[in-house]
């Protein structure tokens, strides 16, 4: 079993934007782990969680074609799991390949009804995505989701991104430089 560290260091690998510790699902949603995962076939999720897994250890030693071909086989083997597509999405991303991992994430969303971790995580993903392609509407309404799901760093993305935020942060920087700087 994965300690909250591994977890940690596997979010970080696959979310370099995120801050260290920032894991949806560690902080009072354990439960819609367990309610994301009864309905499957307790074998087909073993074996899907598996490939998940070479997959994480492909992307962390930097084989990213690996890594998406052990997601695709998770997903082939558990195609309604919502989980095989958030990670192919994160490796799709580490590639270049921002439809694909749209697409992906889009598909994660449908098939976890926007709930729970790997929704999540997908929301976030997603804002960060729209975020670089300067649809920073898109990013808010996926940040706000991310936010309300449990994610930290969706609570962030928020605060930074509010127009009225930025502005006073600007005022308080100019009035601090003028505090220790009086003749300028």
């Amino acid at each position: 079993m994965a300690t909250p560290n591994d977890l940690a260091v596997l979010q970080t690998i696959f979310n370099p934007s995120t801050p260290f510790g920032d894991i949806p699902g560690l902080n009072g949603e354990e439960e819609h782990v367990k309610d994301e995962e009864q309905d499957f076939d307790s074998e087909l999720l073993a074996g899907a969680k598996e490939l998940e897994r070479q997959g994480v250890l492909a992307a962390e030693s930097g084989d990213t074609t690996a890594a998406i071909e052990k997601f695709s086989q998770a997903i082939q083997t558990l195609p309604e799991r919502a989980s095989g597509y958030n990670n192919r999405a994160q490796a799709l991303r580490l590639q270049g390949d921002t439809a694909g991992a749209l697409q992906d994430l889009n598909r994660a969303l449908d098939l976890s009804g926007k709930t729970g971790c790997t929704a999540c995580q997908a929301f976030v993903q997603r804002g960060l995505i729209h975020r670089l392609q300067g649809q920073e509407e898109a990013a808010r309404e996926d940040f706000a989701m991310g936010a309300q799901l449990g994610s930290g760093f969706a609570k962030c993305q928020l605060v930074l991104m509010n127009p009225y935020a930025a502005l006073c942060n600007r005022m308080l920087a100019g009035m601090v430089m003028k505090l220790r700087n009086p003749d300028m």
